[in-house]
Formats: structure tokens, sequence, C-alpha cells
């Protein structure tokens, strides 16, 4: 067993008790087999009698014959439910992992992370189980248990046969590892393609505005073409290595069986044996080898499922270490983030009100491994409780950084943020984030109704107060002229609004929750005129009141901001410049 299967079976509960019942069910059903052989052969050769006066003493074997061949097919029922119950447990598990981690991580730490390939692993990868929990575990135990069950009743029937057994059956694991070995490169290879089409597609069809801008498209359509034929022939290579392995397989079994049948046939003829011996022998010699030959098949349709589980293994254990050597002088501002996030406290203090809070970044140096630059470096900033502060500044400069801080998605690699005094690190992110309205310079809107895109801000809201929040955002217009108004189903993204519209149902979620803290990112660009007035007007009555902190582009925002500050590579520029030097540098 490799080290990710043991891995798997220590850290998904579901896979050791799946185990158990597949151990328990395959020693009963090996006891059935036995069974079978020994009233099959018995009545077969009295059968042979040929007289009337054999028809009675035939019911009760055939009874029997039939009640065991029931019971067979229910034990093969319940271990197939059981291993499908398993597999779906399992997937469950580890997709709940790993989407654990990706909110835990936040967002921004995700952009440096292969999206594609951790969508397929969610997707396709984790389907790729199915064949080793529901195939390949249940033989592998059926391997251990059924040939020693059968070789122990064979060499209680006729040792000769069993000891052609015991000296045949090794060469099945050995010719099945030797192929096995060679099927496991190619499936890794098999599914490293897979990823990295997966990966490539989803970078493409995400950047296909900009790909169209610069006439690119077509480039991009020969390169997904050619790693897809990629894929396509690693794919026919390992079914060509797994269809030749099975080939391999059946012959040495075959062969196998036939140096059990040779000799009892020629013992029979001779008045050795005796007929119902015979058959016993020959019925239970290719049982012996039949988990045998269905692990070969069994390992092939799971040699995926394996890979995939490495994968994810990879991605987790990747995510939760740190290197222990490394020193405080070699350590990057990312490693120092990781470091720093696992020292959190498990129970954290609940966040304070919001309402009165004064927030502080104190000395924060932020550093991303991709950049050569610090995205912000040694920035202290305070937004006391009501206040609203508009960040200005040219775009890369460490606004949005700035906002990622103060929603916790990104930890500082030096300095903290407090709330009311109390680190972030320490505060329970969940009760922080209840008293956080988040606004994205591009909200996400999900394929779901109108009501359902805007009560995200708060998912117990009534109808009644989502109507409220949409027409404060002045959303309530252009909603109800929608086909089915706020029933209207949108398309993925929000596909059949425009940018203004998702932008006002952005600003009802945050209307509708309601929170004392706002943090605004440009939410006026790319907007027409128009648009921009309506979500200027909603902005501002949404802003009234509470703690704000807005980045802003356009000049639309500033009127409505206490202070401006710029933001200008990584640093806070002082003293403040004036509202227009503030334009200028945005």
């Amino acid at each position: 067993m490799k080290p990710v299967e043991r891995r798997l079976l220590r850290e998904v509960p579901a896979l050791r008790h799946h185990m158990t019942y597949s151990t328990v069910l395959t020693l009963l059903g090996a006891g059935l087999v036995t069974a079978q052989a020994a009233l099959l052969a018995r009545a077969l050769a009295d059968g042979f009698v040929g007289h009337a006066a054999q028809v009675a003493p035939l019911a009760a074997p055939l009874t029997a014959l039939a009640a065991v061949m029931a019971l067979r097919a229910l034990l093969t029922w319940a271990r197939g439910t059981l291993a499908e119950r398993a597999a779906a447990d399992t997937k469950d598990t580890l997709r709940g992992r790993i989407t654990d981690r990706m909110r835990q991580t936040g967002p921004l730490r995700l952009t440096a992370c292969r999206h594609g390939e951790t969508a397929t692993l969610l997707t396709r990868g984790l389907d790729a189980l199915d064949p080793y929990v529901v195939g390949y575990l249940p033989t592998m135990t059926a391997t251990v248990v059924v040939p020693l069950t059968v070789v122990a009743w064979l060499w209680w029937t006729d040792w000769t046969s069993a000891l052609i057994v015991v000296m045949t059956l090794p060469l099945m694991p050995v010719f099945g590892a030797l192929v096995g070995k060679h099927t496991a490169r190619r499936t890794a290879r098999q599914w490293r393609l897979l990823a990295r089409l997966g990966g490539h597609f989803l970078d493409v069809v995400a950047g296909l505005p900009t790909l169209r801008a610069f006439g690119r498209e077509g480039y991009q359509i020969r390169v997904v073409g050619e790693m897809a034929d990629a894929h396509r022939r690693a794919t026919m290579r390992t079914l060509r290595v797994a269809f030749l392995s099975s080939l391999v397989l059946e012959t040495i079994a075959t062969l196998s069986v036939a140096l059990v049948a040779v000799p009892v046939g020629l013992r029979l003829l001779a008045g050795e044996l005796d007929l119902r011996t015979a058959l016993t022998v020959l019925f239970l010699a290719p049982e012996a080898y039949l988990p045998l030959r269905a692990a070969g098949a069994a390992f092939h349709d799971s040699a995926e499922g394996i890979a995939v589980a490495e994968r994810i293994f990879a991605i987790l254990d990747d995510e939760d270490t740190t290197d222990e050597d490394t020193t405080d002088e070699d350590m990057t501002d990312e490693d120092s983030n990781t470091e720093r996030a696992a020292d959190r406290p498990a129970d954290r203090a609940p966040a304070p009100d919001g309402r009165t809070a004064h927030l502080r970044l104190d000395e924060v140096t932020v550093h991303y491994p991709d950049r050569p630059a610090p995205a912000l470096r040694s920035v202290s900033l305070t937004v006391r409780p009501g206040e609203h502060v508009a960040l200005v500044g040219p775009s890369g400069a460490g606004k949005s950084t700035l906002l990622s801080l103060l929603l916790g998605f990104t930890t500082p690699g030096v300095g903290r943020i407090t709330v009311d005094g109390t680190d972030l690190t320490n505060i329970d992110p969940d009760t922080w984030h209840a008293q956080v309205a988040w606004v994205p310079q591009r909200p996400h809107l999900f394929a779901v109704s109108v009501t359902d895109n805007i009560r995200l801000g708060r998912p117990d809201a009534g109808h009644a107060e989502v109507r409220a929040a949409a027409r404060a955002a002045s959303a309530d217009r252009f909603i109800e002229e929608l086909p089915h108004g706020y029933a209207t189903v949108l398309g993925e993204h929000g596909a059949g609004l425009s940018a203004g519209q998702r932008q006002r149902i952005a600003l009802a979620r945050a209307f509708l929750k309601n929170a004392p803290v706002l943090l605004l990112d440009e939410p006026t660009a790319h907007l027409d005129p128009e648009s921009e007035a309506a979500v200027t007007r909603a902005t501002a009555d949404l802003m009234r009141g509470r703690t704000a902190v807005v980045v802003a582009h356009r000049t639309s925002l500033l009127p409505h901001a206490d202070r401006i500050i710029t933001v200008r590579a990584g640093s806070l520029v002082t003293p403040q410049p004036s509202l227009d030097e503030g334009l200028l540098a945005s």
C-alpha cells in the first residue's frame, strides 16, 4: 500500500469504516463461495446416478444451493451500496478540507494558486476516487481473504491441487506489480496534462475580453487544442497499457487453472479421485485467482484516483507547512504571513463593536512573493469611528491590499492591524466580517435570482427588506423591469446586467447587511456617467453614519470623504495632498 493510501485511511474515517465492513462481508462471501462449490459438486455428482430414486435426495442440496446463491447476491448488493456511500463521504471530506483551506487563506492568497488545477481537483479529480473506493479497496480485501479461504478448503479436500494453487498464486501479484508501476507513471502524466489543460482553459476564459482586445484569441484556440490533443494521446497510452496488462493477468490465471484441472482430470480417469471431489476442486480453483484478476483491472481504474489524492495532499501540505530551518533574515514576508497565520490561537475573541471601534494599521508591510517590491511598506493609519477616508493613487499602489488587510484576508509580514486595540489576528473572523460590508470593484453575482443575490448580505432577510435595500441602492427600477422582477435568475457573474446594475446590486447587499464598517473598492470604476451618478448617490447614502474606507479613482465620491489619502508605491504620502493633487494622482 502506498503512503498516500495509508494517509487516506488515516485521515478519512469513512474509508476506515469501509475497510472494516468490506472485510467482514468478504469473509462471509468467501465462506459462501466454498459452500456453493461443495453443494454444486454434490448435486452434480449425485445427479449422475441417473434414476428416480435420487430426485428426492437432490431436493435438499439444490434448495441449500439456491439459498447460498441468494445470500451471495445480497452480500454483493450490500457491499456495493456501502462502497458507494463511502466514496461519497470520502469525496465530501476531501472537498470540505480543500474549501476550508481556501476560506481560511482568503481570496488574495488564492490568486497565487493554480485555480484551474484546484477546480479540476474539486470536480473531475475527486470523482476519479470512485473507482478506488468502490472497486479497488473491496477487491484488495478480497485478494487476502478469498484465496486463503479457498486454499484452506482445497487443502482439506485435495492437498495436491491446493499445493499447485499455492505455487502459482504469487505469479499474478508479481506480474501485476511490474505492470502497475508502468501504469502509475502514465496515469500521473495523464493527470498532470488534464490539470494543465483545465488551468489554462480557465485562465483563457477569464481573460477572454483582454485576448479579444489584443486579437490573440485565435492563438489561444490553437494552444488549447494542442493541450487537449496531448491529453487525448496520454489517455490512449494509459488505456493501451491497461488492456495489455489485463491480457497478461488473464493468461497467467488461465494457465494456472489449467495446471490444476489437467492433473485432476487424469486422476479422475485413473480412479484415484471421486467425482464430487474433482468437481469441488474445479469449481474452487478459479475462485482463488478471481480476486487477483479483478485487482489488476481495479488497479488501472483507480490509478487516476491515487494520483488525484497525492495532488490533494500536496496542496494541503504546501499550504500548511513552513520551513523550520529558515532564519528570520532569509524569511520572506509571505513566509512570515504563513507562520503568523499558523500561530493564531484556535479560540479567538469576538470582534469589538464596529460602531465605536478605531481601526489602526501600525507600521504594516506586505510583500507578495511574485513582486520584487513590497505592496505596502511601513504603513501607519488610524480611522476613527464614523470617519470617511478616501484612498487615491495610481493602480498597483497598494490601495486594494490595504482593504484586504482590514478585511483580514491578508496578514502583514511586519506590523499589525488592530480594532479598538485588539490585534485583528486575535479576533474571530466571523464576528468581524459580520460587522463589515465590502463592495469590491467587480462584485460577483451568482446564477440565482436577484433576490437571492441581494440576500447574500443577510440570508434571513424578508422580501420587503430586500426591496427596501434595492430601493436605497437605486436598483429597484431596473430590477422591476427584468422579465420576472426580483425572481429573475441571473446568468453566471451577473450575465445580462450592465456593470452599473451589478454594482448597484452589490450596494443593495451592503444596505441589507447594515454593517457599521464599510469598505468600498472603486465602486464607480468602469461605469457610464448615468450609472456613476446613481451609484454615487447610493454610496453616499450608504456611508452616512458608518465608518467607511473608500478606494476612489474618480472624483464623484471624494466630496463625501472626511480625509483624502494618497497611496503611492506602497506608502502613504505625507503631508496629505489637496483635492486636486489627489485627483491628479488617480
